[in-house]
């Protein structure tokens, strides 16, 4: 019988939602905590997390009656007009990143369109226009994003790409000054590349951009989608990677993109402007007819609540520690299998070694065919292209979860590795 359910919600998919996306064949029904139950009811440890979107794990009930409640009183009412939600989330942000302003979107993609636009608008007068990133990057779907992209894969089938963009090697300084052209406006980097494979920035790299941003007279922004909103122990990646760092106080990007955790799995997005850039978009410069709703922002307030009551910064970074410690330990049992371990707080990553006999006899990715593993075992994480595997679990990841899912990695590790 839940067989027949399977096969009816695939084939409500295959008739009738377009196909762009390449889906593991789970169908799920409900979910609370770090767990996610199929339609069969079985049951798996959600250490993807929505790819780092849900940061309280499924079915939250602050998140539930932050719904509930302000659904009561007021769920849309446009841009037109002001509302207390938006005001206090606003401060909220900013009071955890800097003096500035925020604008409120969609998503993620939109929150890096609308630093693509800030860039252009902050240069237009000097001609200036040209936004460098970083080879690996991921900066979203659009037509803007893509050409932001530092991935070829992202951009087959929609060229001619907007022009605007050059890419240079992450975490290498000296790329940066020699790309810069007269034309150069901005930089545009993540903390923590995501989809590219789990790099960190290095202090280095992120205070020597500061530098030359500002001997230059070029913006710099950063992209804290998905290594944003505590991922890391701290508000923004930048903020954990740069801690005690000599020189770094008083370090700040000119533009933040948000969204991912924000929401918890409602959709909100936003961006953040330094001062006195903040006020660059003036009226009817930049718009969106759902972005900053009432619902949304009380969604994200309530988040940030139990984040602060419950001192989820802190516990991400311990049981982050925790994890990247066992990780490495059995990167090096089995380094037939695992080839690098990295990543801050519960943003981690392992690289899996794509000559392995285990993986050679399969023209699936190496990351693809762990995950099936991982489903077959029980553990749904989130690939990062043909070789890397993502754990991001929810912030409030209790130990106990954290050791059940970390014995079925190990598990399936040894499992490959008497493969060879």
């Amino acid at each position: 019988m839940m067989h027949n359910v399977h096969d009816s919600i695939r084939d409500l998919f295959s008739r009738h939602v377009v196909p762009s996306y390449g889906r593991f064949d789970l169908v799920f029904d409900h979910g609370k905590g770090v767990e996610v139950f199929d339609v069969s009811g079985r049951r798996y440890l959600d250490m993807g997390g929505g790819i780092a979107v849900n940061c309280l794990g499924h079915a939250h009930p602050a998140i539930t009656e932050a719904l509930v409640e302000q659904s009561r009183k007021l769920v849309h009412v446009s841009n037109l007009y002001y509302t207390a939600e938006q005001g206090r989330l606003a401060a909220a942000l900013t009071g955890a990143i800097g003096t500035g302003k925020v604008f409120f979107c969609n998503s993620g993609a939109e929150a890096n369109e609308g630093l693509f636009k800030t860039a252009r608008k902050f240069g237009h007068d000097q001609g200036r226009y040209e936004i460098l990133t970083a080879f690996n990057s991921f900066h979203g779907r659009t037509l803007g994003g893509i050409a932001a992209t530092g991935q070829d894969k992202v951009k087959k089938g929609f060229e001619p790409i907007m022009p605007g963009f050059r890419h240079i090697p992450f975490n290498d300084l000296n790329a940066a000054r020699e790309a810069v052209s007269p034309s150069t406006v901005a930089i545009l980097v993540e903390g923590i590349q995501g989809e590219g494979g789990l790099t960190p920035a290095t202090a280095e790299y992120l205070l020597g951009l500061r530098a030359l941003c500002d001997e230059k007279q070029m913006l710099l922004l950063m992209d804290g989608v998905q290594c944003g909103h505590y991922r890391t122990g701290r508000f923004q990646s930048f903020q954990r990677i740069l801690e005690n760092h000599s020189g770094a106080q008083g370090f700040l990007p000119d533009g933040i993109a948000m969204a991912k955790s924000l929401g918890g799995g409602f959709p909100i997005g936003a961006f953040w402007l330094r001062a006195p850039i903040a006020d660059l978009l003036g009226a009817g410069s930049h718009g969106t007819t759902y972005g900053g709703s009432p619902l949304a922002c009380a969604v994200a307030l309530g988040i940030l609540e139990v984040i602060e009551k419950e001192k989820l910064a802190d516990h991400a970074r311990q049981i982050g520690g925790r994890i990247l410690s066992e990780l490495t330990s059995l990167a090096r049992q089995h380094p037939e299998v695992l080839a690098s371990v990295r990543g801050l707080g519960l943003m981690t990553g392992f690289e899996l070694v794509e000559s392995h006999p285990a993986f050679t006899a399969s023209p699936r990715a190496a990351s693809l065919q762990v995950c099936d593993l991982f489903h077959q075992a029980g553990l749904l994480t989130a690939p990062a292209g043909s070789k890397v595997i993502r754990l991001l679990p929810p912030l409030n990841l209790r130990p106990a979860e954290a050791d059940e899912a970390l014995a079925i990695i190990k598990k399936v590790v040894q499992s490959l590795d008497g493969r060879a």
